[in-house]
């Protein structure tokens, strides 16, 4: 069995135990930190990006490698250096039919760069800037998770307010039809008033069905966001969540440390570092190295080792302008990530904004349906005591249920929007969902 299956396994075996405790905003948040697909690639990301920085740090080590080989041959130039190689060289050998030559060759050599033009300081400054951008591409994917987890939290809360306004309004629907119908048998009300409540308790009834249905689709949503499989089970949500409390308005509204924007800083960086490494192909490289070797042949009998060790100095002349072009290349790219990062503080910017004035309009739209509940109730109270006592036609008992039933759920999608929109400005400043 492979990680990932044993991976599956575990999350399939931890979901009743996690299902059993009462959901709250942190728990969901902490859950789909561990959990979230698209978290765990980024970190997979990062950690390539730091393996990266690994492999630059290479250059400022020697390099050993070790070698043998056995071999056994008749051609005459092999077989001689062979000879050599073993000390066993004697005037008395035919050159032109050496005979069969073994030879066992161990070889260690160490080698070390000392000057490479600067590319191997542009690899490694390229490299580090690399993986801090893969950095900042996980923290922006925690953003994004956030906001996904509370507007997902949320939808539940959102969903299942929809389900209960719609249920009272079934209610209050049903006892009118109770009422109308002893008033039609007592002959004070005409059959097609009588139907057409039933025909409006018909159709609510009908949107609460929806309603249900959407409540459920908002679970496996929850489950979804949090990496979680998605049963048939009922997501219970905490009563009392403080961390829903917890979602403070941000104190500034600075956007400097979006990690959109730090990501394309470092990415410039390791632009403008990989321009430093193509002009360093015009700069000698500087090497230097030592090697031991040692020679056994069975044939002869004889054995000799011997060592060798120098610097070499290469400087590319002319490459027929590759050089040139990789120039060129890196320095569109510099250009390329100067205006990516120049449109991203624009866009960025102006997210910010619309998501300042977004969080005010849904403060302004809550207060405002919380005050039209409280006169849509009263309104009801009032309608449905006219009603009961026949002073109220049945368009107009039907009207107000109808304006009841539209404005909770006008407050309930206005308080859940007020909280979505407090986590999209948070966002937009580079801030998560909770304070740590």
């Amino acid at each position: 069995m492979n990680l990932r299956s044993l991976l599956c396994c575990a999350v399939l075996a931890l979901t009743p135990l996690l299902q059993a405790e009462p959901w709250t905003l942190a728990r969901a948040l902490e859950v789909a930190q561990e959990n979230s697909p698209d978290l765990l690639v980024a970190r997979a990301r990062l950690a390539g990006s730091e393996a990266l920085v690994e492999q630059a740090q290479a250059a400022w080590l020697p390099q050993l490698s070790l070698s043998g080989r056995y071999t056994q041959t008749n051609s005459p130039m092999m077989a001689f250096g062979s000879i050599l190689n073993q000390r066993a060289f004697d005037f008395s050998l035919d050159f032109n039919h050496p005979g069969r030559i073994d030879n066992l060759n161990v070889t260690g050599t160490v080698a070390y760069n000392l000057y490479s033009g600067g590319r191997a300081t542009a690899g490694r400054t390229a490299a580090r800037a690399g993986a801090m951008a893969a950095d900042q591409d996980l923290r922006s994917v925690r953003l994004q998770l956030g906001a996904g987890v509370v507007r997902a939290y949320l939808g539940i809360r959102k969903a299942r307010e929809a389900v209960t306004a719609v249920a009272a309004g079934v209610a209050a629907y049903e006892a009118a039809v109770a009422n109308a119908r002893l008033r039609h048998a007592a002959g004070q009300m005409l059959k097609s008033d009588l139907l057409a409540l039933e025909v409006q308790l018909a159709q609510t009834r009908e949107s609460l069905l929806s309603a249900r249905h959407g409540a459920r689709l908002a679970d496996q949503a929850f489950f979804y966001i949090l990496g979680l499989p998605a049963g048939e089970e009922t997501v219970e949500l905490a009563k009392d969540d403080p961390s829903l409390a917890a979602l403070t308005e941000p104190a500034t509204g600075d956007y400097a440390q979006r990690p959109e924007i730090m990501g394309l800083e470092h990415r410039l960086r390791a632009a403008e570092a990989a321009v430093e490494a193509a002009r360093g192909a015009r700069r000698p490289t500087v090497n230097a190295f030592a090697s031991y070797q040692y020679d056994r042949g069975w044939q002869l009998n004889r054995h000799g080792d011997s060592w060798m060790a120098g610097a070499a100095v290469d400087l590319n002349v002319f490459d027929g302008g590759q050089t040139s072009g990789r120039i060129h290349e890196a320095q569109a790219n510099v250009t390329q990530l100067k205006e990516m990062l120049r449109q991203a503080t624009l866009g960025i910017s102006l997210e910010a904004n619309q998501a300042r004035l977004a969080h005010a309009s849904a403060v302004e739209r809550l207060q405002v349906t919380v005050d039209a509940v409280a006169q849509a109730e009263e309104s009801a109270r009032l309608s449905r005591a006219r009603f009961e006592q026949g002073a109220l036609l049945t368009a107009e008992l039907i009207a107000t249920e109808s304006r009841l039933v539209e404005t909770r759920m006008r407050r309930v999608v206005a308080e859940a929007d007020e909280r979505i929109a407090l986590v999209d400005l948070r966002r937009a400043v580079g801030l998560a969902p909770l304070n740590p």
